[in-house]
């Protein structure tokens, strides 16, 4: 062959293959289809800068390790994706990167799914430098993930997520199919910014398999991610898969845990959790088998229970797969837990939650504070832990058994506390078969010693030095919403539709007439809902439903509802629980509710059954009755859940006035604290102007239940027809007081521990019409008559 021919066909061949590499700009989408179409091995198509609104990405082929399609940003972060638009990859070796998907409004269930449908997936694709914030959805039913990862081997990092508002979770690794099964997936340098509480399950900011396929391996790595003020729910995490990897993130004020929900053989290592004395802030929740949490650091957390900075379930004997499976075979080790809520082991202990965990090692740990807060809950037996070396640095009293108390000596690393070279107490401490051989910076723990650190380290951990977020810094800011007034006319669903699109400070006015519930209803936001001024809206069960529901309504952590004139009927073959309830048990989130010219009639399931009912480990702000009906019903207002939790009461302040509770089975209200001393701060109970006919009318009954209650006062009250219970009220303390109330035919107040009586008057109230309950001009109840203030309702 000559030499020039030779030359020639080398030059063709380089030639044809920079064609082929070549870059492709493109300025729509139009234009991107064409080229993504012909984009070959090594092809670059570049997206030009500015707002694209409404579209859609397909960016897929097949590329190579060495030679990836890329799919790219002219500058990253200036080409803006809005309105109707998403993003799907699929394909072999495709890489996205610098795009900003803002403030728009999708129609899908994703904003960036790895697949392209159920039979074309992504592996070893990747979406990197990138941002999708307050990206909504247009249906606000759907429940839509931000980045649904499908195939193997795929990775996405170094991009900012913030602002993820509707429901559903911001980004999901999926296993239903073999085809994602070991998938080994990389979730790694993304900052996951604000997401307020969601009110309800589904609001976690990373979930990885499904309860379903929970016992499938993942093998999916979350590494040197930052959360911050990802408050969604209480799982910022939720591990549903085996054999994952959770290595040097950063979780900064978030109002959760790193959950571990199902699946088995997680490993929790190098983690920080920064909580600043936030409340609700939590550490790692723990349930299933097989896992290893060590060298984590946990700073400043102030949630408790299921919040705290380490918490061990309580399991179900035969668990089905969404319950929860006993704790077994799993290593704690070595973490430094600082100024932190009580962990809690044996958490959740109910009838159902019955199994104690086993065969789990706590060891080498570090806890110390400087409040002498309360340092481990036993909410079951811990014979099935083993507990050893334990260092605990506090006031407060500690089992012997479990801790060794002593004073630790700390050095600042930057503000960070490091235990230093003086502590010897630290080298006591003996290792056990899984100890790891290196500390949370990485360092061999050539001395071993309890803790997160080697003594007098001076590396910063790999958490708190990860550059985390695109390359680019965008400058997120939340749409501006306005409030609302919305008009609902009466029927079936017609309410559904109008709460899902309700914003803060939205005024929701429904016209007279019946308001078919077929399901619950959930509040998540804080809004008024308005009924006719006669009365005459009615919320009612469907007739026919076929499934009933427990509540009318639950007022989610965070929000607060304000109802007028509204009418809760409960008259149905398959009666309902409860009008109204408080978050879902251990949602610690505070709410409000205020009730004003309401009915709440004919509740009248036994079976633990009310007309409000807060949760376990609920916390109202407030709760305001005012002109409110209670008519026909089991029981009243039930915040008793805390029962058997010491100091734990159910709102802050109860606000009853001017209301009437007539022939209540049990009780009217039952809101109490277990608490030795009454004399200790906490709840607030106010009755004015009320009254009280025919409740709790039986032996032992009760009508004001209020044992623990700091501050209670009743005044301007009628207690009438309750003649079987011998003691309708019980005040205990020097800050309960009754006074200026009226008893008829009914028992008599006990007054004990300072509490006191005054102007209780023991007649026969006279009454003019004594259904609605107006006084007789000769009647005690009035002002004139009793010389000290109107007893009975107030008439405007």
């Amino acid at each position: 062959m000559k030499t020039s021919n030779l030359f020639f066909l080398i030059s063709s061949f380089f030639l044809i293959s920079t064609l082929q590499a070549q870059d492709i700009t493109v300025s729509n989408l139009e234009e991107y289809n064409a080229a993504i179409s012909k984009i070959s091995e090594g092809g670059t198509i570049i997206l030009k800068n500015g707002e694209w609104k409404d579209t859609k990405l397909l960016a897929y082929g097949n590329g190579s390790k060495e030679n990836p399609i890329i799919i790219k940003a002219e500058t990253a972060g200036e080409v803006i994706l809005t309105g109707d638009s998403s993003l799907s990859i699929y394909g072999t070796y495709v890489i996205v990167s610098g795009l900003w998907f803002k403030d728009g409004k999708t129609t899908e269930k994703y904003v960036v799914q790895f697949r392209k449908n159920s039979k074309e997936f992504a592996n070893h694709c990747r979406l990197t430098n990138s941002t999708i914030s307050y990206f909504d959805v247009a249906d606000d039913t759907i429940k839509n993930h931000w980045v649904d990862l499908w195939g193997k081997n795929n990775r996405v990092d170094h991009n900012n997520f913030t602002g993820k508002t509707s429901a559903g979770t911001t980004l999901v690794v999926w296993l239903k199919g073999e085809e994602h099964i070991e998938n080994n997936h990389q979730i790694d340098h993304n900052y996951f910014g604000h997401r307020p509480d969601l009110g309800e399950n589904g609001g976690e900011t990373i979930r990885i398999g499904t309860s379903a396929n929970s016992m499938k391996s993942s093998k999916t790595i979350v590494e040197s991610n930052t959360f911050k003020n990802c408050d969604g729910e209480i799982e910022i995490i939720s591990n549903k898969s085996a054999d994952n990897i959770f290595r040097n993130n950063l979780f900064i004020e978030s109002k959760g845990t790193l959950t571990l929900r199902h699946g088995n053989n997680a490993l929790v290592e190098g983690n920080i959790f920064l909580g600043n004395n936030v409340s609700q802030t939590g550490g790692i929740r723990i349930i299933n088998e097989g896992h290893i949490i060590r060298n984590n650091l946990l700073i400043g957390l102030k949630g408790n229970g299921y919040r705290g900075p380490i918490v061990i379930m309580n399991g179900v004997p035969n668990s089905p797969l969404n319950r929860y499976n006993q704790v077994k075979n799993v290593n704690i080790q070595n973490n430094t837990i600082i100024n932190c809520g009580p962990m809690a082991f044996g958490a959740g202990k109910n009838e159902e939650l019955s199994l104690a965990p086993i065969t789990t090692i706590f060891a080498n740990n570090i806890i110390t504070n400087t409040d002498d807060t309360q340092i481990l809950e036993t909410v079951d037996t811990v014979d099935g832990i083993t507990f050893s070396g334990n260092i605990v640095d506090s006031e407060a009293a500690v089992n012997t058994s479990y801790f060794t108390k002593a004073n630790i000596d700390w050095t600042l690393l930057k503000s960070l506390p490091i235990p230093s070279n003086n502590n010897d107490i630290l080298k006591s401490v003996t290792k056990t078969p899984k100890s790891p051989a290196q500390d949370i910076v990485g360092a061999t723990r050539e001395i071993y010693v309890a803790g997160a650190f080697n003594l007098n380290n001076t590396k910063i951990p790999r958490a708190l030095t990860a550059r985390t977020g695109p390359g680019w810094k965008p400058n997120i800011i939340a749409p501006v919403t306005k409030a609302e007034d919305l008009i609902i006319e009466p029927g079936l669903g017609t309410l559904y539709k109008a709460f899902s699109k309700a914003k803060d400070g939205d005024i929701i006015t429904l016209k007279s007439g019946i308001y078919e519930f077929t399901k619950s209803l959930k509040i998540k936001k804080n809004i008024t809902v308005i009924g006719a001024e006669d009365g005459s809206t009615v919320f009612k069960m469907q007739d026919n439903i076929e499934k009933a529901f427990n509540y009318f309504i639950r007022i989610n952590g965070g929000a607060a509802l304000t109802i007028k004139n509204i009418t809760f009927d409960a008259t149905h073959s398959k009666p309902i629980k409860y009008a109204i309830v408080s978050p879902d048990k251990m949602e610690s989130t505070m709410y409000a509710l205020n009730a004003e010219q309401c009915t709440f009639q004919h509740f009248t399931t036994q079976n633990g059954g009310s007309i409000f009912k807060a949760y376990e480990g609920t916390t109202a702000s407030s709760l305001s009755f005012k002109n409110c009906s209670f008519l026909n019903s089991y029981r009243g207002l039930n915040l008793s859940y805390d029962k058997d939790n010491f100091g734990k009461y159910n709102a802050l302040e109860l606000i009853i006035d001017n209301c009437v509770f007539k022939d209540i089975e049990e009780f009217a209200v039952n809101y109490i604290r277990n608490i030795p001393d009454v004399t200790i701060k906490g709840g607030k109970l106010l009755v004015t102007n009320s009254v009280f006919d025919k409740v709790g009318n039986k032996e032992k009954g009760k009508v004001l239940i209020t044992n623990g209650i700091h501050k209670v006062t009743i005044k301007n009250s009628v207690f009438i027809n309750s003649y079987k219970a011998e003691t309708p009220v019980n005040l205990k303390g020097t800050n309960n007081i009754i006074s200026n109330c009226l008893f008829d035919d009914n028992g008599y107040p006990k007054i004990t521990k300072g509490a006191k009586e005054k102007n209780v008057i023991y007649k026969n109230p006279k009454w003019e019409d004594k259904e609605q309950y107006i006084p007789s001009k000769k009647s005690p109840l009035l002002k004139e008559n009793n010389g000290n203030a109107l007893i009975g309702l107030k008439r405007e």
